[in-house]
């Protein structure tokens, strides 16, 4: 008997099916962009004018956690001055203080504040990462060069230190 004819859906609506764009998830590299979504179903690539935004929104992103990386190891660096000038009673650190610059430090309570704020920071790096993994796990082409990019700018604009670690999710 022959079934290929039959209508085997039931009546039911299943998600994707024949609603809206549909995305192409591919587990090979390519270069295709045609049913493009990045990340989330709704950022669907229907044409140049959109794969060229979000090429470059991608870039801005990419370049973006640069920046937040250097926040953190900037801040890393001006607490630890802080925290070892009143240690050592020197008061030649900075008089100014801020949420982000700690300048010079009074007490226990400034100390779980620093604490506080460099695990926030951390915790801001480690979402970035891993979002920008799921951006490469498109496989495609045109967004890894993307980030690639945003990487190399951010870097130049952000970065005032050697590398000081290896490209990892976190």
């Amino acid at each position: 008997m022959d079934h290929s004819k039959m209508d085997h859906s039931m009546g039911h609506d299943m998600p994707g099916m024949g609603h809206g764009p549909q995305c192409n998830m591919n587990m090979l590299f390519t270069w295709s962009t045609k049913d493009l979504c990045i990340v989330f179903r709704g950022w669907h690539i229907n044409g140049m004018g959109s794969l060229i935004v979000s090429l470059l929104a991608i870039v801005l992103m990419t370049a973006g956690y640069e920046a937040v990386r250097e926040v953190s190891r900037r801040y890393d660096a001006s607490s630890k001055a802080a925290l070892e000038g009143r240690r050592s009673g020197d008061d030649t650190t900075n008089e100014s203080s801020s949420l982000l610059y700690p300048g010079r430090l009074a007490g226990r309570g400034d100390e779980q504040r620093v604490k506080i704020i460099k695990a926030v920071l951390y915790a801001v790096q480690v979402f970035y990462s891993f979002f920008i993994m799921l951006l490469f796990m498109t496989y495609n082409g045109w967004v890894m060069l993307a980030v690639a990019v945003g990487a190399f700018v951010g870097y130049l604009l952000f970065s005032s230190s050697p590398p000081t670690k290896t490209a990892a999710c976190h």
